[in-house]
Parts: C-alpha cells; sequence; structure tokens
C-alpha cells in the first residue's frame, strides 16, 4: 500500500533525503519518520519553500511530472511590481537558461494586494529601510531551472521570497513551514491520481 504526503517545504531545506556531498544539508527526512522509499515528486531550491508532494509511488511521481500539472507561486519582488510587469509575465519573457535564451509559455499571473501570511521566514529577507516590497501569484506548467526567479527578474522586480501554494488542485491551505500531512491521493485534475 503507497503512502503519500503534502509538506510545507521550509527555506534552507534541500528537495531530498540523501545529500551525498561533504556539506552538512538539511534534509527532507528531518521533518518527519516518512515511510522507506518516499521521495519528492519535483523539487524545490534550498531557498523556496512552499507545498511539496511526497509519495513512495515511483508511478505517481512519474505521472504527476508528465502531466504539466499547473503550479502557483506566490513571489515576493522587490520594488511595487506594476501591472506592465505583470502582462509581460502573462505573455511569456525570455530568460536565460543551459547557457541560452528561453521564452517562457504564457502563465497566469496577478497582483496579490493582501500580504499572505506564510510566517516569518528562517532567514530574514530585508527590512523596509531598503525599499517597498510587493506580492505576485504567478501559475506555470512548465519547471524549467529556478524559472520563477528569472522570470520576475526579467520584467525588473527581482524575487526575495517564493512560496509555492498550489500544484493542480492540492493547495498548501493552512500548513506551518515544517508541516506534514499525510493523504489518501492526489487531486491533481479534476480526477484523482
Amino acid at each position: 500500500m503507497h503512502r503519500h504526503f503534502i509538506l510545507f517545504k521550509p527555506y534552507g531545506y534541500l528537495s531530498q533525503f540523501i545529500y551525498e556531498l561533504k556539506r552538512k544539508k538539511k534534509l527532507l527526512g528531518e521533518l518527519h519518520d516518512f515511510p522507506e522509499g518516499t521521495m519528492a515528486i519535483g523539487r524545490l531550491d534550498e531557498d523556496s519553500e512552499g507545498l511539496l508532494l511526497l509519495t513512495t509511488d515511483g508511478n505517481m511521481s512519474e505521472l504527476v511530472r508528465s502531466k504539466k500539472v499547473e503550479k502557483e507561486y506566490y513571489v515576493q519582488v522587490d520594488g511595487v511590481i506594476t501591472p506592465e510587469a505583470i502582462e509581460q509575465l502573462q505573455k511569456g519573457v525570455e530568460i536565460g537558461l543551459d547557457g541560452g535564451k528561453y521564452k517562457t509559455k504564457p502563465s497566469k499571473a496577478f497582483i496579490v494586494n493582501e500580504i499572505p501570511d506564510f510566517g516569518a521566514r528562517a532567514k530574514k529577507i530585508r527590512d523596509e529601510r531598503h525599499g517597498p516590497t510587493s506580492w505576485a501569484s504567478i501559475t506555470v506548467r512548465e519547471g524549467k531551472f529556478r524559472q520563477v526567479r528569472k522570470m520576475t527578474a526579467a520584467v525588473g522586480f527581482p524575487t526575495l521570497r517564493l512560496v509555492r501554494v498550489r500544484i493542480g488542485n492540492v493547495y498548501l491551505q493552512n500548513l506551518k513551514a515544517g508541516e506534514v500531512r499525510e493523504v489518501s491521493d492526489f487531486q491533481l485534475e479534476n480526477e484523482s491520481i
């Protein structure tokens, strides 16, 4: 019987269970007593936070990745993001990828007017003396390396904090950083996977 989990990955953790290199890193296994064979479906960078799906079912992992499921991110950016920048994000922007240029596919994006309550991050972002910040939502179906960060930088608003809030129909809901919830399955599209 396979088991499935949703997790709020905190800042500073790797999206993996084993790290072979010398430097000590924080790993997902430190957050919960996961069963043997648990793997993360996809990943979030060490300095990104939010929703991560975990499973003991390798087929499930492949299925989720192959479906090009929507992933929604809340990003705190440097400066007050403009409607023009949001429009550029919606149409797709050119980012650097593997030493070349890549134009992102059209995405959903909007300004988030109410500051989300994700709790304080382990590493302080910065304070208001360095100028204002703002939040936006960006939803993509692709997952190029550090794509969302590169997208906001491309429109002149570097990302300060990135939190994934949704994968398909699975939402972060009211999970707190480091919290794990076991689920019977993932409701990713309108069918259960």
